[in-house]
């Protein structure tokens, strides 16, 4: 049985061959993602805007740690802020994120109960 088996359809395949500029960033997006904690952050804005008091107590990290991951988030462009009064309110940028993270927490239930990665 081949790997490939276990990957999506290829229409969800990207559409032509990666040139080193896509190969870079989709590295340092993925690099991104490797923190327990900013992955945490990223699944909880998938469900929509928040703060950074409410990211906190869903993520179960230190404020001052959940602060430091956000910046770095918005940094590289992968969230978006907004002022509310003195509240900043955090959202994803786009929906292709919060498929990339739906995608690696399946992956991870998949491996975890021992089944195979089927769409």
């Amino acid at each position: 049985m081949s790997a490939r088996m276990h990957l999506s359809p290829a229409q969800d395949a990207h559409p032509r061959s990666p040139g080193e500029e896509q190969f870079a960033l989709a590295a340092e997006v993925l690099a991104l993602l490797g923190d327990r904690t900013r992955l945490a952050l990223l699944h909880a804005l998938a469900d929509g805007e928040a703060d950074v008091t409410s990211l906190t107590e869903r993520c179960g990290a230190a404020r001052p740690a959940v602060s430091q991951h956000l910046a770095r988030l918005r940094l590289a462009g992968l969230v978006s802020t907004r002022k509310e009064g003195r509240r900043v309110i955090y959202s994803l940028r786009d929906g292709h994120l919060r498929r990339v993270v739906d995608e690696a927490l399946n992956l991870a239930d998949h491996r975890l109960s021992g089944r195979p990665a089927h769409d």
